[in-house]
């Protein structure tokens, strides 16, 4: 081999190298832009929200590249199966059944799920324990879901589907729902705003943020839960580890994340985040 062939190649493999390690650092996350006021997006159609600013800090903190994409909820965890992006985050909650497809950093914030009715309605006054955590058990909540099961008996509950909270109306736990799914938060906020449901069930913080926003006599009713069925706070989605170089890629994913979550919690970051779009601390 002649020396200007082999210095040829060489450059070719510098240029390579340098190119898988640019592609490297760039991240490609997922989120649904339509579950305010963890994503949202505004009215020139940008994506807003807790999850994105947060996003931001901590590729910044990771000293990554970051772009952050719009995703419909029900094809997320299959898009990033199929590498459209890299990473989730979009309010999803760290449950057993999730983890089955996907791993999870650890959490970055708390979401606590509630029934809402609009004022007036004859369901806000369930006698029930102010926040209920599925995974602990005991008598509080053998109490929550007996009530909330003889309250639901008939009524039609809207949800947005492939979530954490149709699965609960749809275990048993609560009796036969009637459950009405929906592709949006946004649809099932309208849809009870209207009364074409007697009650929904979602995050919390997604009926009180609507309910400043649109003037609308949304309450919360019942307890709050957290726990088993609700999962064990949000985190950031990930790919299961595979083999070779991607799965590698992958497994640092999940550190770098873990590494930044912790620095933006100890520096406040999370918190203040959380406070400035919930109106509370959620920060885990």
């Amino acid at each position: 081999m002649s020396k200007f062939k082999k210095i040829f190649l060489s450059a070719i493999a510098s240029v390579l190298l340098l190119s898988t390690s640019a592609i490297a650092d760039k991240i490609k996350i997922g989120t649904e832009g339509a579950y305010p006021p963890w994503n949202a997006k505004d009215a020139s159609g940008n994506l807003i929200g807790f999850e994105v600013d947060l996003a931001k800090e901590l590729c910044t903190i990771m000293g990554r590249e970051c772009t952050i994409v719009e995703q419909d909820w029900d094809g997320m965890i299959p898009a990033l199966l199929m590498r459209k992006f890299d990473a989730i985050m979009a309010g999803m909650s760290i449950t057993a059944e999730r983890q089955k497809t996907i791993t999870f950093s650890q959490g970055y914030a708390d979401e606590v799920a509630s029934l809402a009715v609009m004022k007036g309605s004859g369901l806000g006054s369930m006698d029930t324990p102010e926040g209920v955590n599925l995974s602990i058990g005991g008598a509080d909540v053998k109490k929550a879901l007996t009530t909330i099961t003889a309250a639901l008996a008939g009524k039609t509950v809207c949800v947005q589907t492939a979530t954490i909270h149709q699965n609960f109306l749809e275990s048993g736990d609560v009796g036969k729902v009637n459950v009405r799914t929906y592709k949006t938060q946004d649809e099932v906020n309208l849809d009870l705003a209207a009364g074409r449901c007697d009650a929904a069930l979602a995050a919390a913080v997604a009926f009180t943020d609507y309910a400043e926003k649109s003037g609308k006599s949304v309450v919360l009713v019942g307890p709050t839960f957290s726990g088993g069925a609700f999962g064990n706070g949000v985190g950031v989605g990930i790919r299961q580890a595979g083999d070779g170089a991607i799965g590698k890629r992958d497994v640092k994913l999940l550190k770098d994340f873990n590494k930044a979550i912790d620095k933006a919690r100890k520096q406040g970051i999370i918190s203040e985040l959380a406070i400035k779009h919930f109106g509370f601390d959620a920060s885990m």
